[in-house]
């Protein structure tokens, strides 16, 4: 059995890939859709949603690869003639119909491993290459407007498949020829005649995706990533008032580590430098719980099993500033979600004039504050919540 393609047969490469392609989208699209639809009303349903998710992912990549081979050999090798010539617009229709397929092949899970790789946590690929793309940067707005490219394309996708099938079915039932065969057993059929090449197809399938994809464009699915409303907070009273800073989160999900920050939040600091440990001062921190970005579980971490943000819309952090003998820490208060915990934040503290630059670290844990307490294994979601503030302050004038 010759593994190269003939003028009027299909190799033993051919195909396989046609064969290995087919059944990975029988098993991709139902399990995408599977995993967007199961729901997340406890443990137990997003530890199945993750794992459905994470399947899907994973063939689509190895789809994605399998697909660049299968277009580059068909590239390279004869493309055997159709058994009806004479049918010029069926032919070239059919042509298209492959070119559409082939693109994507490639297109909707490329586009798919963009918006996972713009964000962070949930449902990783099962591979030890990692979870990021060159050149992809971590970007909520990025990562919307892929998964929209995504949702798109796979309807294309659908759409040329079953065009494809159907014509199959047509070869089969009604012209009666050696169509299927030729792909099914490698039967050689149809006799050898001048083809014009792929151009006029391939340009036909293009025209679709632009009309695709520019449709999405007029609908403005593309662009800023949705976000719950952000209450205003008011303008922090100081006598350091901050230029610069990030409070950010991290948390393990599923093995993997994830991180977020909040965009807009406070701080009212009063400080002035002690020579021995004692007080030094104090400080009280407004967070915006809506701000919060955190890869592709933010509109999750959000909810109400989690921070509660539509509920709970603001934490705050009121602290006394101490130096210790080796260093120094905020001690007070966090109230988050309705309760209120002690917490102390030790931090280094660099002064030049009036310019001050701090950077602190502490340690949560979200059950005190019934953060996921549907999630009862630390294994899909830990316990401790490291907690990151950086920031660099000037002197207000007196």
């Amino acid at each position: 059995m010759p593994l190269s393609n003939t003028a009027t047969a299909y190799g033993g490469i051919a195909r396989l890939f046609h064969w290995l392609i087919a059944l990975g989208i029988a098993l991709m699209i139902p399990l995408g859709w599977a995993a967007h639809l199961w729901p997340m009303q406890d443990a137990a349903a997003i530890t199945i949603k993750t794992t459905l998710f994470s399947a899907h992912k994973t063939l689509g990549v190895a789809i994605f690869f399998v697909a660049l081979a299968r277009i580059g050999f068909a590239l390279s090798q004869p493309r055997p003639v159709p058994l009806h010539p004479e049918r010029r617009t069926e032919t070239l229709l059919a042509e298209a119909v492959h070119w559409a397929l082939y693109s994507a092949l490639v297109l909707v899970p490329l586009s798919g491993w963009i918006e996972h790789a713009a964000t962070d946590g949930f449902a990783p690929i099962w591979w030890p290459l990692g979870q990021d793309l060159p050149l992809v940067p971590n970007s909520p707005t990025l990562a919307k407007s892929f998964a929209e490219v995504h949702f798109l394309a796979q309807w294309l996708l659908v759409a040329a498949l079953a065009l494809h099938i159907a014509g199959a079915l047509k070869h089969a039932l009604i012209d009666r020829d050696a169509t299927l065969a030729r792909m099914a057993k490698g039967t050689s059929a149809g006799t050898p005649h001048p083809h014009k090449g792929h151009a006029t197809p391939a340009l036909l399938a293009s025209a679709a995706w632009i009309a695709l994809l520019s449709g999405g464009a007029a609908a403005g699915l593309y662009g800023t990533a949705p976000t719950a409303e952000t209450p205003k907070l008011e303008a922090a009273v100081s006598d350091w008032q901050v230029q610069d800073g990030t409070l950010s989160i991290s948390v393990m999900q599923m093995g993997t580590e994830i991180t977020g920050s909040f965009a807009d939040w406070t701080a009212a600091i009063a400080w002035t430098e002690a020579a021995t440990p004692g007080p030094e001062g104090h400080v009280t921190v407004q967070i915006a719980i809506p701000s919060l970005a955190l890869g592709s579980v933010t509109q999750q971490a959000l909810g109400p099993d989690f921070f509660a943000a539509t509920e709970h819309p603001t934490a705050t952090f009121q602290a006394d500033l101490i130096r210790t003998g080796d260093g120094r820490e905020a001690k007070g208060m966090l109230a988050l979600k309705g309760a209120s915990i002690p917490l102390t934040l030790p931090f280094d503290l660099t002064v030049e004039g009036d310019n001050a630059t701090m950077t602190g670290r502490a340690t949560l844990d979200r059950r005190d504050f019934a953060i996921g307490d549907g999630m009862s294994d630390p294994l899909q979601l830990g316990y401790e919540v490291q907690l990151r503030v950086t920031l660099t302050a000037t002197r207000s004038e007196n």
